[in-house]
């Protein structure tokens, strides 16, 4: 019974579905999309799809929007034929194929419903509407921080940045962060005012503040605000770019250091100490440095904006303690700091001379040098040259002569400070008797010639320099050494005589003679060179004749035949050719050098010249 019951009942709503199917397949229907969006400036297309039983035509289709309760019809279509009304669309309007009406240059106005009407004659009319939506992305935010400062002791809660998003349609939100997390409304720490404009061009402006109380950490604290708006049914964002306000509190610490290192100074340096306090803004500074117990204000070097004093060419008198103080102009607070400034120098140097009283050559002498610092020293020797001589605290010379006279210096150097050093010098006279080093002699000269005589000594105390003969001298000075250089015309007298230098001094006397030698006119060199010229060509004509005879087999020449032909008593197969000078005094003139230097008396005596194969 029960299994009957549900038979019917099953057939009973088959039945119900049929026929409703059935209804609706024999009524017109009309679809749209329930909603439509587009960006401002652009074309909206609203679809309009219908079905009309037994696959009939419409007899019209008219498309309206909804202005308040009234419909308002944008056009007429029959056919394939548009009739367009009078309203405020006409000429945005155009309508597709597939019955579709499209709107060009959509603006914030166009927001609206529209609905699309079809009527098809016996199976009646229908309808449906879509809801056109327009929009207008955001331009990026703009931010804007307080450029005046904020105090963490403020009373009131300050102001931290404005943000303003332009051009919105519809109008869009604005949400704060601080270092990446979203601020809340707070009482008395955090307020957040919006603004919202509307522009004429419809379009919407946005415009948030916030306020919020700051601390010491927030110095380097980021603030941004992101623009929320909605697009197609999804919410997007758009952020701004991150700033960060001054923050104004009071130092906590201070430190005081010496530029360059304590460690490093030397006198004669700059030097600067800076003090650095972690306040905002900086305090006012003051400097001070202990003095017999007491503190000297030695502000008047410092430029107190800045914190940095300065100390121009130190002595060592600008060691000690200085103390930096610093003064917050806001709570009135004061921190102070101490630093010791340690001013390394090298004074003093003294250099002793062992023994002490006059030196002469070959005596020794030791040098030692010593000097006062606050850091280990180091010691070098240097010549009058700067060349490094030797190192360590002595010097110890030896075997003493004039060369050795000279001024060395000592050199204290201290290594652990670059650039701190001192020297002293100190000079090494050996005293004793002239002693003349070079003289012009012998010279060759002409009569009535002006030659210059010259006689260079050295002497320790300084020697004065006579000559025996008239004429215009001129000493030159240097160290220990003195040349004298004498013009003179010469004479008979002097060619015969010569000259006599003499240099003396309070400890003995010396004197060298010039010999001066008669040179020969040019013209008589030339003839001498000319004779010497032919014989040594004829030794080569002379030569090349035997040599050719020996060639012929005219002088036979083996081991038996070979002959000394150096002698004067050579045989008749021996040939000897000898060159002499008619002049033993010419050929001297001849055979002295380019340098005036006369040659060998071997190379004047008579000469001989082996001509054997």
């Amino acid at each position: 019974m029960a299994g009957g019951r549900r038979a019917a009942g099953l057939a009973l709503g088959w039945g119900c579905c049929l026929l409703l199917c059935c209804a609706a397949a024999s009524r017109m229907e009309v679809s749209m999309p329930a909603v439509v969006e587009v960006e401002i400036g652009d074309t909206a297309r609203i679809e309009c799809n219908f079905y009309i039983p037994e696959n009939d035509s419409y007899t019209y289709i008219n498309w309206f929007y909804i202005d308040g309760n009234n419909q308002v019809r944008l056009c007429h279509i029959i056919g394939s034929k548009v009739v367009e009304d009078n309203t405020d669309y006409k000429g945005r309007l155009s309508v597709g194929e597939d019955k579709a009406l499209s709107i060009s240059k959509v603006t914030v106005q166009d927001a609206r419903t529209f609905v699309c009407q079809v009527e098809a004659g016996s199976h009646g009319a229908g309808e449906n509407r879509s809801e056109l939506r327009v929009y207008k992305v955001p331009e990026t935010p703009e931010i804007v921080a307080n450029s005046g400062g904020i105090s963490v002791h403020s009373t009131d809660i300050p102001q931290i940045a404005q943000c303003v998003s332009r051009n919105s349609f519809p109008f869009s939100n604005i949400t704060w962060y601080k270092n990446g997390k979203q601020l809340q409304q707070q009482e008395k720490m955090v307020k957040i005012m919006d603004t919202l404009t509307r522009e004429s061009s419809g379009l919407y402006t946005v415009s948030s503040t916030l306020f919020a109380r700051v601390t010491r950490e927030d110095r380097n604290s980021l603030y941004h605000c992101t623009v929320h708006y909605w697009l197609r049914g999804h919410r997007r964002t758009m952020e701004s770019r991150p700033v960060n306000v001054t923050v104004f509190y009071p130092a906590q610490h201070v430190k005081l250091q010496v530029m360059p290192s304590s460690m490093l100074v030397k006198e004669g340096d700059n030097v600067k100490l800076v003090c650095e306090a972690d306040g905002n803004p900086a305090p006012v500074f003051s400097f001070y440095k202990r003095d017999l117990g007491d503190w000297q204000d030695v502000s008047s070097l410092a430029d107190a904006n800045s914190g940095v004093l300065y100390l121009r060419d130190v002595t060592k008198n600008s060691s000690g303690l200085y103390r930096c103080q610093t003064l917050d102009l806001d709570d009135m607070g004061q921190l102070e700091q101490d630093v010791e400034l340690v001013v390394n120098y090298i004074e003093e140097v003294r250099v002793k001379m062992e023994p002490s009283s006059p030196l002469k050559e070959g005596d020794s002498v030791r040098l030692s040098c010593d000097a006062n610092s606050p850091v280990a020293l180091d010691y070098q020797w240097r010549d009058d040259k700067g060349k490094k001589v030797a190192e360590g605290n002595q010097l110890f010379l030896s075997n003493l002569t004039f060369e050795t006279s000279r001024n060395f210096s000592c050199k204290v150097i201290a290594p652990s400070v670059p650039g701190l050093e001192q020297s002293k010098q100190v000079a090494v006279a050996v005293q004793g008797k002239p002693r003349i080093v070079a003289i012009s002699s012998p010279l060759y000269v002409r009569q009535d010639e002006v030659v210059n005589l010259t006689c260079k000594a050295i002497a320790f105390p300084k020697p004065s320099v006579h000559w025996n003969v008239n004429g215009t001298a001129h000493e030159y000075i240097e160290n220990q050494h003195i040349a004298s250089n004498l013009t003179v015309r010469v004479n008979h007298d002097l060619l015969r005589a010569g000259a006599m230098c003499r240099v003396s001094n309070a400890l003995g006397v010396s004197e060298k003679h010039i010999q001066l030698l008669d040179q020969k006119t040019p013209e008589s060199k030339g003839v001498i060179i000319v004779a010497i010229i032919v014989c040594i060509l004829v030794v080569a004509v002379l030569g090349s004749v035997i040599y050719f005879l020996h060639k012929k087999g005219k002088i036979p020449c083996g081991r038996a035949g070979k002959q000394d032909i150096t002698k004067p008593e050579a045989r008749k197969d021996k040939i000897v050719v000898e060159v002499k000078s008619d002049k033993l005094s010419e050929e001297a003139g001849l055979l002295q050098g380019a340098n005036g230097e006369k040659r060998p008396a071997a190379d004047q005596s008579e000469k001989y010249i082996d001509l054997r194969n």
